[in-house]
């Protein structure tokens, strides 16, 4: 089994931070630093350790800035693996990919993606005929895969 997770919108509050749009701009990283969790962090890191043990594979697939420079992306790609060390240490992603904005997705991994953009959800099930889901839900999906 393989699990996908957005990062932006889906397990964390890139959204919620005061600004994010304009310092984005600004190419400043501190968004991508200071956001919230969007699930309670310590239950998901329980329920991804299970499904490890398990043998799934647990991967973060992640945009970079929509207009970044290559240099801010790059300091972007290191912010978001930074931030997962940070809140998530216990869990040990099979494969953390950073990429550049709009890259689709389903070409990335195969398995099942949380992702809160409608086009990425479509695009996954279109190209890769198997489940994507939205943020809504993630820890009681996560329970039914046990």
């Amino acid at each position: 089994m393989v699990i996908n997770f957005d990062m932006d919108g889906t397990i964390v509050n890139l959204y919620g931070v005061t600004n994010w749009l304009q310092m984005l701009i600004n190419e400043d990283t501190t968004p991508y630093e200071v956001a919230k969790p969007l699930v309670n962090f310590s239950h998901l890191a329980r329920l991804l350790n299970k499904l490890l043990d398990k043998g799934a594979t647990i991967n973060i697939i992640s945009w970079t800035s929509k207009n970044g420079s290559p240099e801010y992306n790059a300091k972007v790609a290191e912010v978001k693996k930074a931030y997962l060390e940070k809140h998530l240490p216990s869990v040990k992603f099979s494969n953390i990919f950073i990429v550049p904005y709009g890259t689709p997705k389903y070409e990335i991994a195969k398995g099942i993606l949380f992702d809160d953009e409608a086009k990425n959800r479509e695009d996954w099930r279109k190209h890769n005929g198997t489940y994507s889901y939205d943020e809504t839900d993630i820890i009681n999906i996560l329970k039914a895969l046990l």
